[in-house]
């Protein structure tokens, strides 16, 4: 019987080494070479883990190395890609390939997530500990098989199997980008404000943001970033924009009032001498374009219809309306 335990407990690490071998291949596509390697680009730092030296066992360097690694094989896939394309381009892309947001999808995906070693907390919310985790198996793979091994990696395991690479290149996805873009052209004032900060059952960092455009309270947003908080909150003020022309109205509204403070000139001393200019001047149709161009309001326009604020701008008075107000004004005095 006592002969049978020991047995059994000398099979049991055997049969977790052949099921991580073959968990491995699946994301992998080859077996691991250096088992060790893996092991511990799947250990989180919260398992306080040492070594007989007392050095903290767990994935971050790897995780450093990895990041390296990623840029370089992911640029250049992106670069022989996109034949002819700018650097701004290319960067841009490649910033969407490897962001953590991506890195954790695709860690849930291919089940990495799954094969993660923590002290017990959850991390399917988190894309910042699985992408993490999916840069520390790219080292792991650079340690154990050199840099085509990760190169091979990422272009056939990973554009070949989840990710398109050209939807993820000219898909808009910077919503806060957008926004501020639009909010310069219109020359309004916007601003991230958080209202509030708290911890989710696990312990982590929770962010809520509300967009403010100037001062008038757009949406709010929540993420386990700030990044992400505000991407959310952009998204949802940008689709209210779109469907709200109250809420257009309002934001131009608090900037004509802004702006009338901010540009009122002091009271001048009035002219006691009447001018005995009887004649009035004609505007020209030059001077009427040149007029109109200066007051125009730039409008901004986007390629996704479904963010396009090209068509709200703030809409300005005529210069009969002016003029009919500068009247009605001056004979309402006593």
């Amino acid at each position: 019987m006592k002969l049978n335990n020991i047995i059994d407990r000398i099979k049991l690490p055997f049969r977790k080494e052949k099921e991580l071998f073959s968990s491995l291949y699946e994301i992998l596509g080859f077996y691991p070479r250096n088992i060790e390697y893996y092991k511990m680009a799947l250990m989180h730092k919260s398992i306080r883990k040492r070594n007989d030296k007392g050095k903290p066992l767990n994935n971050e360097r790897l995780e450093f190395l990895g990041d390296a690694i990623l840029d370089a094989a992911v640029g250049y896939i992106v670069y022989r890609h996109y034949e002819g394309k700018r650097e701004g381009f290319l960067t841009n892309t490649r910033s969407k390939l490897v962001s953590r947001e991506t890195l954790g999808k695709l860690a849930t995906e291919m089940r990495l997530s799954n094969l993660l070693i923590s002290a017990g907390h959850s991390t399917s919310h988190n894309s910042y500990v699985e992408g993490n985790a999916f840069e520390a198996l790219v080292g792991a793979i650079y340690l154990d098989r050199g840099y085509e091994a990760c190169l091979w990696f990422f272009e056939k395991q990973v554009l070949g199997k989840y990710i398109d690479i050209d939807k993820v290149a000219f898909k808009e996805v910077n919503f806060k980008s957008k926004l501020l873009e639009w909010s310069q052209k219109n020359r309004v004032r916007l601003e991230y404000k958080l209202t509030k900060q708290k911890k989710d059952e696990n312990g982590s960092p929770v962010f809520t943001y509300m967009v403010l455009i100037e001062g008038v309270s757009g949406e709010s947003g929540s993420g386990y970033s700030k990044k992400e908080a505000q991407q959310k909150a952009s998204k949802e003020t940008l689709q209210r924009l779109k469907r709200e022309p109250q809420f257009v109205d309002a934001v131009f509204a608090a900037k004509t009032a802004r702006t009338q403070m901010e540009e009122e000139p002091a009271m001048a001393v009035p002219n006691t001498e009447q001018e005995q200019n009887f004649i009035i001047e004609q505007e020209t149709a030059a001077d009427t374009k040149i007029e109109e161009n200066e007051n125009k309001v730039p409008t901004i326009d986007f390629t996704d219809k479904e963010f396009d604020l090209s068509d709200i701008s703030h809409k300005e008075k005529s210069r009969e309306e002016i003029i009919a107000e500068a009247e009605a004004a001056a004979f309402s005095e006593d």
